[in-house]
């Protein structure tokens, strides 16, 4: 027989959440969803990947994620920080030279983002393959 993947452990510690937001999931209330709407955003994991391997320069981040603009490089390394995930730091070079790296909370963070990202890569083709027979249901009905 095969074991539960909701164990009675992790089911106690989903109703511990339910519970500290009362039973509503309101984004106002509920820690988990203020956290992830950051991590889960469309660049944060890809950044703080990179981030997680060494300290990187601005340059370096835009090589290494190439279809981010910079734009929106600058805007999601901001929240980041803000998170107090990633810091930033200046050296006195000529020109000045920065450089981002993760933070002891940022880097505490990548164990479950870890695990998270190699399920997406293990569940993949699967999730497509459930889109797809998806779509060809709303076809039939629409």
């Amino acid at each position: 027989m095969k074991e539960p993947i909701i164990t009675p452990a992790l089911h106690q510690a989903m109703k511990a959440v339910m519970v500290e937001v009362e039973g509503k999931i309101d984004s106002s209330k509920c820690p988990v969803r203020d956290v992830l709407d950051h991590i889960g955003d469309k660049w944060s994991s890809l950044l703080m990947v990179a981030l997680g391997t060494r300290p990187h320069r601005f340059g370096e981040l835009k090589r290494a994620v190439p279809d981010i603009s910079q734009r929106m490089l600058t805007q999601t390394l901001r929240d980041l920080q803000r998170d107090g995930l990633v810091s930033r730091h200046v050296f006195p070079t000529q020109p000045p030279s920065v450089e981002y790296r993760l933070t002891r909370l940022g880097e505490s963070m990548m164990p479950p983002l870890m695990g998270l990202m190699a399920w997406a890569s293990d569940h993949h083709a699967q999730i497509r393959l459930a889109r797809q027979a998806f779509a060809e249901t709303q076809l039939e009905t629409a």
